[in-house]
């Protein structure tokens, strides 16, 4: 016993202890799967944190603060660029659907906190939990600080915040990818009929104006660099490096030749001109899609294994969309394009999502292309396409530091309407920062970098951390507040994440007549569930629902988190 109550007071002389001991347990018990259901990391931290609060740890508040500002500010600057762009252009229709869902969403949980008879901290958590924000927590919790009530008020709501969410988030998380995953498809018409339209809209969306791109479909599969011997007889008569990409290109495969060795002098050539001269018995270096470049040899002749000449280097980096000549441009219009010639698009990421590689997916300013091919090919290629993201370990720390600072600055900033203190609060404004600073990152990206990992690290370490603080915060009165909120706030739960996704669904159908697939992705978008897009495109078997989870999830990221704000303002 004794060294038990050695382990307590550490914890209790030394809270940061109780804080990593959270994460890490909280981390490892949210891996854990039963078929399709998982905590996830953000509750499993939540629980763990409750349950070790139970001892009584005090925890200091700015940590929590710092947390939650590093989180919110990752948010913005990984979907600024996405959300800016999709303002203007073909993205309004989804950004107007993604503010309707928004709209229906804080409207629906705010009826079901009024019928239930909710406090604000009960419908804030109600909210955070039935709709998976869990930044909401954070929002909330700010806002409440700032009402004009007593301190015991102010404590009780906002002790209240996580018990709620805590109890509403299972069935938002889980509810919301079988609605949307396998409910949504019957609603649309049925699982045939949907299966049907989505392998329709892929094979348009795949529609070259010339000849058909099969390496457009595989787009995830990686390029392969393979040798040669030129003995076919395709090869009866000398061929120009054009006329062998052309030969290849006319059979929907699009290849390109690397290197050549004349076989009468060993003399190596690399990146050959197009109109060098490939002679019989030359060897030849093919760059391609793996499944295209095996497909079929025969024409050619048989492969060889050559480490000398196949030792050349290769490039496969990401590069940023900034430029206006790419912005808006068709995968086909940019394959075609001379200034791309000889690099391959691996993926697109769209704020942060991975979208189709098909020849009409339209890029937009501030994807993230993955480029593959040789050195000087794709470095041309970056400074046409904007900014090649060479993998760095150094983040622009000027750029967090101040850019936080100021938003932060800006939305503590407050203005009284009828003696209500209204505000974007400090960790509002570090949203808006991130999401103004990284759209500035995607027209001018010579500043700003911030790495994936840090992205990484800022999003899920600052939440999970922030989160965690907040159980342990939360720990000594979590179980009267269940005792409070009862077992009724679970149908108040399922009431608020069920209406909203359903209507949405016959909103996206009936009046801006989004194709089921892309319905089904701009509802799970605005409602930013991860989870339910997941679950879509496995019961679709196809990635064309991303194509409208992107631009809706970008702005529904945002909309939703200051809705947090607004339901205490409401309530």
């Amino acid at each position: 016993m004794a060294i038990i109550h050695w382990f307590v007071d550490l914890l209790r002389e030394s809270p940061s202890i109780a804080v990593f001991i959270t994460l890490g347990l909280g981390f490892w018990i949210g891996r854990f799967k039963y078929k399709s259901f998982s905590l996830g990391t953000v509750t499993s931290v939540l629980l763990v944190g409750v349950l070790i609060g139970q001892l009584d740890i005090p925890i200091g508040k700015v940590l929590k603060d710092v947390s939650f500002l590093l989180f919110l500010f990752a948010i913005g600057y990984s979907v600024g660029p996405q959300f800016f762009a999709s303002l203007k252009g073909s993205g309004l229709k989804q950004v107007i659907f993604a503010v309707v869902m928004c709209a229906l969403v804080l409207a629906t949980t705010w009826v079901v906190a009024l019928l239930f008879n909710y406090n604000p901290g009960e419908a804030a958590g109600l909210f955070a939990g039935a709709q998976t924000v869990s930044a909401v927590i954070g929002v909330a919790g700010d806002a409440i600080g700032n009402l004009n009530v007593s301190a015991a008020d102010k404590e009780a709501w906002t002790n209240v915040i996580p018990v709620a969410y805590a109890v509403t988030y299972i069935f938002g998380t889980i509810g919301s990818a079988w609605l949307l995953g396998s409910l949504g498809p019957v609603m649309l018409g049925g699982f045939k009929k949907v299966r049907e339209e989505t392998a329709a809209l892929e094979r348009s969306l795949n529609q070259s104006a010339t000849d058909s791109d099969p390496s457009l479909a595989n787009a995830w599969q990686p390029v392969a660099y393979r040798a040669y011997k030129a003995t076919g007889t395709y090869f009866s008569e000398p061929r120009t490096v054009a006329d062998i990409e052309a030969y290849m290109s006319a059979s929907g495969r699009r290849l390109f030749v690397e290197r050549v060795r004349a076989a009468k002098d060993g003399t190596i050539t690399t990146r050959p001109a197009r109109e060098f001269v490939v002679a019989n018995g030359d060897d030849v270096v093919l760059s391609g899609r793996r499944e295209f470049i095996i497909e079929d040899e025969t024409w050619i002749g048989h492969e060889i294994s050559d480490a000398r000449l196949m030792s050349f280097p290769i490039e496969r980096i990401p590069v940023m969309v900034a430029s206006k000549y790419v912005a808006g441009m068709t995968v086909e219009e940019f394959r075609t394009s001379p200034k791309t010639y000889g690099v391959m698009i691996g993926t697109i990421k769209r704020g942060g999502v991975e979208i189709p590689v098909l020849a009409q997916t339209r890029l937009q300013r501030g994807d993230v292309l993955t480029l593959s091919g040789a050195v000087a090919d794709v470095n041309a290629a970056a400074a046409y396409i904007g900014y090649a993201d060479r993998p760095t370990r150094a983040t622009d720390m000027v750029f967090v530091g101040l850019g936080i600072a100021i938003g932060a600055i800006i939305g503590a900033i407050t203005f009284h309407i009828g003696g209500v203190p209204v505000g974007l609060s400090t960790s509002g404004g570090a949203l808006i920062a991130g999401l103004v600073l990284g759209w500035l990152r995607s027209k001018h990206p010579t500043f700003g970098y911030i790495p994936d990992a840090a992205v990484w690290v800022f999003d899920n370490l600052g939440l999970n951390m922030f989160i965690a603080v907040v159980g342990l915060a939360a720990g000594p009165t979590f179980v009267a507040g269940l005792q409070q909120v009862g077992w009724q706030l679970l149908i108040a739960g399922a009431i608020a994440t069920t209406v909203p996704l359903l209507l949405g669904l016959l909103i996206g159908k009936t009046i801006f007549k989004f194709p089921a697939p892309v319905n089904l992705g701009c509802v799970a978008g605005s409602r930013v569930t991860t989870a339910a897009l997941g679950a879509i495109q496995d019961s679709l078997q196809s990635t064309v629902p991303a194509m409208g989870y992107t631009v809706t999830y970008a702005v529904g990221n945002t909309i939703l988190i200051l809705c947090g704000l607004v339901m205490v303002f409401v309530m």
